[in-house]
């Protein structure tokens, strides 16, 4: 499929639980190089352990993609002005949620966050945490309120998901819908 838009994304990858997430968007991404100008990561210390931990291995290092420090604010997407269309949390701790719902841009996710939400673009935040607080939900809230969308990692099964990469795919593919991509995925009441 190709799309006349191409997209300009910022990936934030936090160190919450879930890095299978974060692995089948960049996998994806990959696969959806025509519609994309440009993919900008930042990763936390602790989504890298999280990763190494998790999946075994530092393949976020092999993706096409360029990654930034978390402190980088001459990062192009730290600025409105660079035109990121938008900005997906995957996934998104709670205390990443929290610093967004606050305002408070004390690395690069978090001021890009901020950019996105004051630019009025996209912004996804793909939340990874069970159960919640009424801190958490207020804090939720407060994004959606801002523009933001809280897209849980909560897979679906009615695609009947064969491995834990199809699972997280379900997931994926909806956060990728919302950007505006054109993609191959199950839709529901669709012959595949």
């Amino acid at each position: 499929m190709k799309s006349q838009t191409k997209h300009k994304v910022v990936i934030a990858i936090t160190g919450a639980s879930g890095a299978i997430y974060a692995k089948v968007l960049l996998q994806k991404l990959q696969q959806l190089h025509e519609q994309i100008d440009t993919v900008g990561i930042v990763m936390s210390d602790n989504a890298k352990d999280v990763w190494k931990f998790e999946l075994s291995n530092t393949d976020y290092e092999k993706f096409p993609f360029t990654i930034y420090n978390k402190t980088d604010f001459y990062a192009p997407f730290a600025s409105g002005s660079a035109k990121f269309d938008c900005m997906i949390v995957c996934p998104c701790s709670m205390g990443t949620l929290a610093r967004i719902a606050s305002g408070i841009s004390n690395d690069l996710t978090t001021r890009a966050a901020d950019v996105i939400l004051k630019e009025r673009r996209k912004l996804i935040l793909i939340t990874r945490d069970s159960p919640l607080s009424l801190i958490h939900i207020n804090n939720m809230k407060t994004v959606t309120e801002a523009g933001g969308i809280i897209c849980p990692a909560s897979p679906s099964f009615y695609s009947q998901p064969k491995d834990f990469d199809a699972l997280a795919a379900t997931i994926i593919d909806r956060a990728l819908d919302l950007c505006g991509f054109e993609q191959a995925t199950y839709r529901w009441g669709e012959k595949s």
